[in-house]
């Protein structure tokens, strides 16, 4: 079955290695990234229709939710894998004032998510898979009056929250459109060996980007392969978190229902839906 596939965060790493992988089965993709060189490359590669689109701008991913929908024309989307994000350094804001961690991992997915809804299952079927993180477990705390966590900032925290956010996202999905034939899904693709962490004071910083990675990480294409795995089957449940291919139990919070409706609410709010 050939399906119709938007990748974000796809112009490297584990998105990219994913569009690599998908493309020899016939699927039609779309891909997106920051950089419209490493786009460029890998849409040659691939055979996909790049667009450029930076999450730190709300902005661009209202333009990106347009460009979308005109290529698509008349046709469904069948899965949108939101998959870019990153850790940063200091608690920067972003030009529509959110923390930007918090900004690029989950407010500009959820607004893309919600734009892209109605063409999501048009022809029946279609899934939203969520790029997650063990850090989830590791260092997430999420409060709904502090989700930019102006009091408890650290890069970690933030990451975490943000993560944490992913698989609230997820289940809040599959709550509200699952009858509708939409399921949702988060997941963490592994210690994953790419350049995610180059902007961070964290000490992720120093595992990422130092000779360490050849030890602790694995490839962007193994971390690839799974994302791509869930972009092509079915067999995983809808609302469920998994670690790498294996269902996994997250961090507590992730099973509060208010916080679900509550993190849906705060969103949809912030960025400026209904």
């Amino acid at each position: 079955m050939t399906l119709t596939v938007l990748i974000t965060g796809a112009s490297d790493g584990i998105g990219a290695a994913a569009a690599r992988q998908l493309a020899p089965h016939g699927h039609r993709l779309l891909i997106t990234g920051r950089s419209r060189d490493k786009l460029d490359a890998v849409a040659r590669e691939t055979g996909a229709t790049p667009f450029v689109a930076d999450y730190a701008r709300l902005d661009d991913v209202r333009r990106l939710a347009e460009g979308v929908r005109a290529e698509l024309g008349g046709d469904s989307l069948d899965v949108l894998a939101n998959n870019a994000g990153g850790i940063f350094g200091d608690p920067a804001r972003t030009v529509d004032g959110h923390e930007k961690t918090f900004q690029v991992n989950h407010l500009a997915p959820f607004l893309l998510t919600e734009l892209l809804r109605d063409r999501l299952g048009a022809a029946g079927q279609a899934s939203v898979i969520n790029t997650s993180s063990v850090a989830n477990r590791l260092f997430g705390n999420i409060d709904l009056d502090d989700l930019d966590n102006e009091r408890t900032f650290t890069a970690n925290k933030a990451y975490g929250d943000a993560k944490l956010a992913n698989i609230l996202h997820a289940r809040g999905l599959h709550a509200r459109y699952h009858d509708t034939g939409l399921s949702a899904v988060a997941f963490h693709p592994g210690t994953v060996s790419t350049n995610f962490a180059s902007e961070t004071t964290s000490l992720m910083r120093f595992v990422y980007q130092t000779p360490l990675r050849r030890l602790a990480l694995i490839s962007p294409e193994r971390g690839g392969a799974t994302l791509a795995w869930f972009i092509e089957n079915t067999s995983w449940e809808s609302g469920a978190y998994y670690d790498q291919r294996k269902r996994k139990a997250p961090n507590p919070q992730a099973m509060d229902d208010a916080l679900v409706k509550g993190l849906w609410e705060r969103s949809a709010s912030l960025v400026g839906l209904a």
